[in-house]
C-alpha cells in the first residue's frame, strides 16, 4: 500500500496545512472483504468499533452497508444515532452505563451489562425498552497489560454471572447475549479459544444458553510492529479463527450468531499521519528531525508500536540513526527512532502509516490545536475537519 499512500498524499502538501490525517475507505473495504471471505457460510456478524476510529464519513458508510456499530459511551451512542443507525443496529458495551444510558434510552438497543450494579440500576429500563441484554464476563484471558498478574476492571466474575442472570430473569429482561473483551492486538486464535471455553463453563453454571456470543477484543493488524521490532500479528492466523468459531458453535449449541468487534484490524491500515520536517539537528551518534506533528499530539500509540515511515520526496543515499520529534516541549515527543536517509531535510514530509486506529480518539492539544482530517471515499479526497484555530482552542472558555 505504500504506492497507494504516496500517490494520494503527493498532491496535498501546500494545499493542506500539516500535520494532517488522511483516511481512506479503500483499505477498509479490502479488510472487510477479507473478513467476509474467511467467515462466509458461518453465522458471524461484524460490528464497527466506534471508539477505534470515531470518524463521521466512516460511520455513515458503514451504516449504509446495513451493518451494526458497537459503542461504549454516551457520545458514541449519540454519534451513531446522528449518522443514521437505528437502535436495533447499535450494541452498547463499556462500564458504568447506568450513569448515562437512562438519558438516552431507546427501544431496541443491544446492551451488555458490565456489573451487578449496572443490572440492578438498568434492568427495569431494559424490560420497558425491550433491550436485547447480555452479561459481560471476565475470563481468565483478561489481564492488565501493564501488570499482567492483575485482572482488568471489566465484566462479571463467574459467581457474579450466576447472580446477574438470576436478576435479569426476575426482571423479565430479554437475556440473549454473553460477551467478553480480551483487549486489542489479541496475540493468537488460541487466546479466543481458551476464553470461549471458559465462557461456556460459566454459562453452564448459570444455566444460561445465549443466542449470541460476542467476542470482544481486536485481531492484531498487519504491518504494525512492537517496540521490540516483532510483528503484532506474528502468531495470529485468520484461518485459525474460523476453526475457533466452528468449535464455539459446539460449545454454545443454542447460539444463532457469533459477534466480533475488530476495530483495529479493520481500521489501522486505513489512515496515515502526514507531518513536515521543520528543523534538523545533527548530534553525536544521532540526527534529530523536528516536525510539526508527533507522538504527543497525534500518535500516542507510537509509545508501544512501530509503524512504517515514508519520506516525501523519497530520499536516497547513506542512512543514519534518526529521531523524529514532534513540536511540543516534551522529551517524550518522539514519533520514532530508526535509520533514515541522511538526505531528509527541512521542508520534506513524512508519512506515518497505519494511523487509522486510536489516533483520532487519543489526539491531544498540547499547546497546539487538533490536526486537519481528510477523507478518501475511493474516488476523491475531501477535507472533513479543518485544523483547529486558536479561537477554537481558546475561545470556548468562560
Amino acid at each position: 500500500m505504500t504506492g497507494f499512500w504516496r500517490a494520494l498524499v503527493k498532491p496535498l502538501p501546500g494545499s493542506v496545512p500539516t500535520p494532517f490525517y488522511l483516511f481512506s475507505l479503500v483499505p477498509i473495504r479490502k479488510a472487510l472483504a477479507e473478513l467476509d471471505r474467511h467467515f462466509s457460510h458461518r453465522p458471524v456478524r461484524h460490528w464497527l468499533s466506534c471508539k477505534t476510529q470515531p470518524l463521521p464519513p466512516l460511520l455513515n458508510w458503514w451504516q449504509r452497508q446495513g451493518r451494526g456499530i458497537e459503542v461504549v459511551s454516551e457520545f458514541e451512542l449519540l454519534a451513531a444515532l446522528r449518522e443514521g443507525f437505528e437502535p436495533e443496529q447499535i450494541l452498547i458495551n463499556g462500564p458504568a452505563k447506568h450513569r448515562w444510558l437512562p438519558r438516552q434510552a431507546r427501544a431496541g438497543l443491544s446492551v451488555n451489562f458490565d456489573s451487578l450494579h449496572e443490572i440492578r440500576a438498568l434492568a427495569p429500563l431494559a424490560k420497558k425498552c425491550g433491550w436485547r441484554c447480555g452479561v459481560r464476563l471476565q475470563t481468565r484471558e483478561e489481564w492488565d497489560p501493564e501488570t499482567p498478574g492483575c485482572p482488568t476492571q471489566f465484566g462479571h466474575t463467574a459467581a457474579e454471572v450466576v447472580e446477574g442472570v438470576k436478576q435479569l430473569r426476575r426482571a423479565q429482561a430479554r437475556l440473549e447475549t454473553v460477551h467478553f473483551h480480551l483487549r486489542t492486538n489479541v496475540a493468537s486464535a488460541a487466546v479466543y479459544e481458551r476464553a470461549l471455553r471458559h465462557a461456556a463453563t460459566i454459562c453452564q453454571a448459570a444455566k444460561f444458553a445465549p443466542k449470541f456470543v460476542d467476542l470482544g477484543g481486536g485481531f492484531p493488524p498487519p504491518h504494525v510492529l512492537t517496540r521490540a521490532g516483532r510483528g503484532v500479528d506474528e502468531r495470529f492466523v485468520l484461518a485459525a479463527m474460523t476453526r475457533v468459531v466452528d468449535r464455539a458453535r459446539q460449545w454454545f449449541p443454542g447460539a444463532q450468531e457469533i459477534w466480533m468487534e475488530n476495530g483495529r484490524w479493520l481500521s489501522a491500515r486505513s489512515g496515515v499521519l502526514v507531518i513536515q520536517v521543520l528543523d534538523v539537528k545533527d548530534r553525536p551518534r544521532m540526527r534529530s528531525l523536528i516536525c510539526d506533528g508527533g507522538r504527543t499530539l497525534n500518535a500516542l500509540v507510537s509509545t508501544w508500536e512501530e509503524h512504517q515511515i515514508l519520506p516525501i520526496p523519497a530520499r536516497r543515499g547513506p542512512s543514519t540513526l534518526t529521531t523524529i520529534n514532534g513540536p511540543t516541549c516534551m522529551a517524550f515527543d518522539q514519533l520514532a527512532r530508526r535509520l533514515l536517509p541522511r538526505g531528509v531535510r527541512a521542508g520534506d514530509h513524512l508519512l506515518w502509516l497505519d494511523a487509522g486506529a486510536y489516533h483520532l480518539p487519543l489526539e491531544t492539544r498540547f499547546s497546539h490545536g487538533h490536526a486537519a482530517v481528510l477523507w478518501h471515499d475511493g474516488r476523491k479526497v475531501r477535507r472533513v475537519r479543518e485544523a483547529e484555530s486558536f479561537e477554537d482552542w481558546w475561545g470556548n472558555w468562560r
